[in-house]
């Protein structure tokens, strides 16, 4: 019988072994979407207990004690610290198979060198034990990123922030980099124009534009685009529940633009209209910089309307949507293919209905010279988990090419979720491994070996171009 989380966690056989341990293990990370506040980074944040260092923001670890029957007063409560650590650790042996158990003991052991496992019994001990460690320097933001060799990490930032934490970043930090991503959202969010008119007249604050028309939305947009560039961005970032498209004329869009501006209510078509235009706008300056777009498709968000009022956004309320994408996704993509404006795409999925979607969509749209331009994206949200990630990997490599993929990404609010890279890495190299081993694939492990470290980080790099 294994032992748990051992050294060979996850890999099963010698040459999954040999692929992770001399060569996935040893590569840097590029986590090219997270979202940690960049103020932490800038700040070099210490945290002054576990409490604070996983749990704070952490939806996926929110739903699970929700799941546990854990009252809400010690999720995002008033709860004192060790009161909310305390109902985490005592929630920990039940999350047994979801992606959770081993997140949380990954982060105990690669963190902090703590090998139990968690569970109520012990977990003011080891809360003593970690908040210990929390107080040295070592264990400061910046640091925590150094442990697990981190050389890139993006940021998700809106267009009208200033970027004056990554600012700081530059100025202080030579050895690894924080970079911000522009993620546009709140020019699409049309469900509340009270609340889209307030981001506008942010937006013409900050850019120094005034904003009366959609052209001139734009212009400001494209002067924070512009900006973004200057501060090291090269991805921008959209949260949709699926793609948009349609067909519009400059005359629609306006008149879609002054009835939102004006506050009345807009239908179906001209929210369409809206979405698509600034979208393919977002596009074409993405293709003329260099940069990558990322399409996040499918998310469900608030469905807890009750607690929405209580805990906000992003409190883990959210869940997948059932969406059709294909359609929409496909003229979107073509609309800007046709004009030579399709800039480097990396398309997620949600929902894995749609793993055949993405993993064929992407075959369309692959142009010389930039190897795997268009992606499908690593396991996101829900499906970073080892199921997730391997029914993506394998859908990647039955209709593309898995030697071209980016890899993963953490997407998390959470400065200790980076040995996620390593689950990643491990189920990675197992999955190579067990090809072997069936007679499936040559044991030509030099070529393996070459690849594997791509996927882990030299695709990334040469991709993002940082």
């Amino acid at each position: 019988m294994k032992t748990f989380m051992d050294e060979n966690f996850l890999l099963t056989n010698a040459v999954s072994e040999d692929l992770y341990h001399n060569h996935a293990a040893k590569m840097p990370i590029i986590d090219y979407h997270n979202h940690l506040p960049p103020e932490d980074i800038a700040s070099d944040r210490s945290f002054a207990n576990m409490a604070e260092a996983t749990l704070e923001g952490d939806h996926y670890k929110w739903r699970g004690m929700r799941g546990n029957g854990v009252d809400e007063h010690f999720i995002t409560g008033a709860a004192k610290p060790e009161e909310k650590w305390q109902k985490w650790a005592e929630t920990i042996p039940y999350t047994m198979r979801n992606p959770l158990y081993h997140w949380q003991h990954l982060e105990l052991q690669r963190y902090f060198g703590i090998n139990e496992t968690l569970n109520g019994d012990n977990a003011q001990k080891i809360y003593g034990m970690c908040n210990e460690q929390l107080l040295s320097q070592s264990h400061s933001c910046r640091n925590l990123l150094r442990q697990q060799n981190v050389a890139v990490l993006c940021t998700t930032d809106d267009p009208t922030d200033n970027l004056e934490y990554h600012k700081t970043c530059a100025e202080e930090i030579s050895d690894f980099k924080s970079l911000p991503t522009f993620r546009p959202d709140k020019a699409i969010a049309l469900e509340d124009l009270c609340a889209w008119n307030e981001w506008q007249d942010r937006l013409a604050s900050v850019s120094g534009q005034s904003i009366s028309n959609f052209d001139d939305s734009l212009k400001a947009l494209k002067l924070r685009h512009d900006y973004f560039h200057e501060k090291g961005c090269r991805l921008s970032d959209h949260g949709l529940p699926r793609a948009y498209h349609c067909e519009f004329s400059s005359a629609d869009v306006s008149a879609a633009f002054a009835k939102a501006r004006a506050e009345q209510d807009l239908n179906e078509q001209e929210k369409e209209i809206l979405c698509t235009a600034y979208m393919q706008a977002f596009a074409r300056w993405n293709a003329e910089k260099d940069w990558a777009m990322q399409l996040h498709l499918g998310p469900m968000r608030n469905n807890n309307t009750k607690m929405f009022g209580i805990a906000g956004r992003d409190a883990g309320f959210d869940s997948m949507n059932d969406l059709p994408i294909a359609e929409k996704l496909s003229r979107f993509l073509d609309s800007l293919a046709v004009e030579d404006q399709l800039p480097k795409t990396i398309l997620y999925n949600l929902n894995p209905k749609d793993n055949a979607v993405l993993g064929t969509m992407i075959g369309n749209f692959q142009q010389a010279p930039t190897a795997g331009k268009i992606q499908f994206g690593s396991g996101w949200w829900f499906l970073d988990q080892l199921d997730g990630m391997e029914k993506q990997m394998n859908d990647l490599s039955s209709f593309g090419l898995i030697s071209k993929f980016v890899g993963m990404l953490t997407d998390s609010r959470s400065f200790l979720s980076f040995p996620r890279h390593e689950y990643f890495r491990r189920l990675l190299c197992d999955l190579f491994g067990r090809d072997v081993a069936s007679g499936k694939l040559p044991d030509d492990r030099k070529f393996l070996a070459q690849m594997i470290e791509d996927i882990s980080y030299n695709n990334a790099k040469n991709y993002f171009k940082f």
